[in-house]
């Protein structure tokens, strides 16, 4: 009997999780800090692997040319499954994460531009509403893999900061596989 009360139980919050999934959600404008008036062209980029990504990084100069510019990059702390997610079990996403924005860093401060950075909450959305509220940006890069290969894309990551946020938005696609492709090889 306690078994199938178990049972009963789980099935109860299974359906529950997946029907509160499905619903989706009211969409809402996120909050973005106030600019001060000093001038600057702020730029929010959030990006996970795809940081020093030649086509991000291309992207990121050009928005940055010829204005004064200030920079910050978010690097999402992503897990591996929901279960660490679920269970808090984010230390290795935390380390990974962190070592993801020393490398945005290095690769953005390599064409001449200052950046700052920081971890982010593993669901990007979160990520980009948290900084907004602290980071009075102009405009929003988020940098993913293609289609075939994000998930940021199978989730509506890109969608979704169209949908919540009121800047201008640009999606840039990273592609590191063929990058590396072309990327001679030393001999």
């Amino acid at each position: 009997a306690a078994g199938a009360i178990l049972a009963a139980a789980l099935l109860g919050l299974g359906v529950g999780f997946a029907w509160r999934g499905a619903r989706g959600s009211e969409p809402h404008l996120t909050e973005l800090a106030k600019a001060p008036a000093d001038g600057r062209h702020r730029i929010l980029v959030v990006a996970n692997e795809t940081v020093g990504g030649r086509a991000l990084l291309g992207e990121i100069r050009n928005r940055a040319r010829g204005r004064e510019c200030e920079i910050l990059v978010i690097t999402p702390a992503l897990t591996r499954s929901q279960l660490q997610h679920w269970t808090s079990d984010v230390d290795e996403a935390l380390a990974e994460a962190e070592r993801r924005r020393e490398q945005s860093v290095k690769a953005i401060e390599s064409v001449g531009l200052r950046v700052r950075s920081e971890v982010g909450d593993s669901d990007p959305n979160m990520a980009i509403e948290s900084a907004l509220l602290r980071f009075p940006a102009d405009e929003l890069i988020i940098s993913t893999h293609p289609p075939q290969r994000s998930r940021w894309l199978e989730r509506g990551v890109v969608e979704r900061a169209r949908r919540d946020v009121n800047l201008p938005i640009t999606h840039v696609i990273v592609d590191l596989e063929a990058e590396k492709a072309e990327t001679p090889t030393a001999a």
